[in-house]
Formats: C-alpha cells, sequence, structure tokens
C-alpha cells in the first residue's frame, strides 16, 4: 500500500469515520427512533442527519480550501457549528 498516502491524519479521519458509524449502528439498536420533520419538509432518522453532515462538512472543506487556503483547523470549527445545526434543526 505505498502507493497510498496514509499518513496520520488519513488514518485518523477514517477512524473518526467507523466509530461514528459504529456509534450510530449501537444507538439505532439501542434507542430505535421514529423520523421527524424538519426545515427541510422531510423525515429524517438519525443516520439520514449523520449523512447530511458528513456531506455537507465535505463541501464545507473543499470551499475552505478553495477560498482561504490550508487553515484547515478554522473549517474544524464551521463544521462542528454545521453539525449542530444539523443536529436540531434537520
Amino acid at each position: 500500500m505505498d502507493w497510498m498516502a496514509w499518513t496520520w491524519p488519513t488514518a485518523i479521519f477514517f477512524m473518526v469515520i467507523a466509530s461514528l458509524l459504529v456509534t450510530f449502528t449501537v444507538l439505532a439498536l439501542k434507542f430505535p427512533e421514529t423520523p421527524r420533520r424538519g426545515v427541510l419538509g422531510m423525515e429524517t432518522t438519525r443516520g439520514d442527519r449523520l449523512f447530511i453532515t458528513l456531506l455537507g462538512s465535505a463541501f464545507i472543506n473543499l470551499g475552505w480550501l478553495g477560498l482561504v487556503g490550508a487553515a484547515q483547523p478554522y473549517a474544524l470549527i464551521v463544521c462542528l457549528i454545521y453539525a449542530a445545526a444539523v443536529f436540531r434543526w434537520v
């Protein structure tokens, strides 16, 4: 796997994604939920909101790289605010 750029930040990123998926699977099994209707007008579950958060965070980070540059810790703050808003109101 020398052709891949497996650095510690890359490994941590994939470990966080994997732990989120495991955590949300355990939550779904332990505390089943009914879908709720948010500001988008469609029914969403925890998993749907996680997907929306991950997808939106990817776009936030890409936009941040394109507009601001390499100061990614500030993009992480924006992503955390975005995630809180999605899980609260979507």
